[in-house]
């Protein structure tokens, strides 16, 4: 169960890195407030669905499996869409991380074309590295998680002593615009995102029934105490959150520890970006071969080498990850937050529609009664329509380009729209052929 929490871990959050831009739009007290508050209205509804799901269907492919069960192969499919489109915008990010860390530690090494350079070095590095299967990425998950979180252990007791030898005035509380505050909602939802990603490697956990529900709450408690405890030593020691956005964790270990510490955290920020790389292209990974079994997508894409790893689906979407790294996507969080967010709302759908559909079903692990089921879904889709609100005059770069005046939110909607266009391409000649798609596979037994 060990490295199921620390691969979910790196798929949620990969430590206090990107929540920088939270505490510079909010403030000390706020930024804590949201970060404690929003884990009971979104990462909590999301584990427990989640782990009622993976314990009564702990099938490989993981949430597209259970949309499909539930609503049939056409919403199969779209989940799938909306989680791979999202996929684009959000793994560009992460070696993004990597190189801008490393060059905190030595510019030299990211001047020029060497930053492109060290993103693609990234993306080849983590599919060698998933091409070992995913038992061997949640064990290595573990012993990263150990190096990253260490500065930062390192950080909050010196955030301490601080406070204590030196009395400094804290500033729990500073004006905040309401743009601010916005903003700082949703950096933090993108930072609580990606519960349901660990489901896709069901038949690589051992004991999944047990472990699953077990590692989402761990994990989610976990990835809470890891972002505001740092925040909370950041102001008990005095620091300044005034212009505190992201790679801005090195000036602060800089105030509270010197030199040394500094690089204890720009390494961190390295160790970040390559660790949840590595942990999101093992789950991403296992949606093609799902679906390919399916015969919704290509049957190569389901080729496994000797240790049962989808090694041609590893390489397509390494290749795919690899051609987005220039664009400017790590500016589109909110494009980010809506795709995932609307295949997150098909998941709690199909937890409602097989309770229905399938009393009968086995659930190890229960979200609660029927009507608590219904229930769960109400935070995630209030913070979701509040995502969709913000966006709605977000534009996606260059005002003065015609591309880069179009809203955030629009060019969100069109490319889930395009869903169920490659839903006809790609499926429409063989169901063309039958009278009815053929039922889902059933769940395949977990491997320990």
């Amino acid at each position: 169960m060990l490295p199921l929490i620390a691969a979910t871990y790196f798929m949620v959050s990969g430590g206090p890195y990107g929540i920088e831009d939270i505490l510079g739009g909010a403030g000390f007290g706020r930024a804590i407030l949201i970060l404690l508050l929003l884990p009971l209205v979104w990462s909590l509804p999301t584990a427990l669905m989640i782990g009622e799901l993976a314990a009564a269907i702990p099938a490989e492919g993981g949430f597209y499996v259970w949309v499909r069960r539930a609503m049939g192969p056409f919403w199969g499919y779209q989940e799938s869409w909306l989680s791979l489109t999202a996929s684009v915008f959000d793994m560009a990010l992460y070696p993004s991380i990597f190189a801008l860390y490393l060059g905190a530690l030595a510019p030299s090494l990211t001047a020029d074309w060497r930053a492109y350079a060290w993103k693609l070095a990234v993306v080849a590095v983590c599919c060698a590295w998933n091409l070992r299967g995913a038992p061997e990425v949640g064990e290595d998950s573990v012993k990263l998680g150990a190096l990253l979180l260490a500065p930062f252990a390192v950080f909050v007791v010196l955030g301490v002593w601080h406070g204590f030898a030196v009395h400094p005035a804290i500033a729990w509380g500073r004006p905040a615009a309401g743009a601010g505050i916005s903003t700082a909602l949703l950096v933090a939802m993108w930072n609580y995102m990606g519960w349901d990603n660990a489901s896709t490697v069901a038949r690589e956990v051992e004991n999944p029934q047990r472990n699953y529900p077990r590692a989402m709450i761990y994990a989610a408690i976990l990835t809470a105490f890891t972002y505001v405890l740092p925040l909370a030593a950041m102001a008990f020691g005095g620091l300044s959150p005034a212009g505190f956005t992201t790679g801005s964790w090195a000036d602060a270990a800089r105030s509270l520890g010197g030199q040394v510490l500094v690089w204890a955290v720009v390494a961190g920020g390295v160790i970040c970006g390559v660790g949840m790389f590595n942990a999101l292209m093992m789950s991403y990974t296992r949606l093609p071969i799902a679906m390919a079994q399916d015969g919704m997508l290509p049957r190569v894409l389901a080729k496994r080498n000797s240790r049962g790893v989808p090694w041609v689906s590893v390489l397509v979407c390494g290749v795919a990850w690899a051609a987005a790294l220039q664009l400017p996507f790590e500016r589109l969080i909110s494009i980010d937050l809506i795709l995932y967010g609307t295949s997150l709302l098909l998941e709690f759908v199909a937890l409602v529609v097989l309770r229905v559909r399938e009393p009968g079903l086995k659930r190890p692990f229960s979200a609660g009664n029927f009507v608590s089921a219904c229930m769960l879904g109400v935070g995630p889709a209030s913070l979701i329509g509040y995502a969709l609100w913000a966006s709605r005059n977000e534009k996606l770069g260059d005002p003065n380009t015609s591309f880069g005046n179009v809203s955030s939110l629009l060019f969100a909607v069109i490319i889930g729209l395009l869903g169920p266009v490659f839903y006809w391409v790609t499926t429409g000649a063989w169901r063309a052929e039958r009278e009815q798609v053929r039922p889902p596979r059933p769940a395949p037994e977990a491997e320990g």
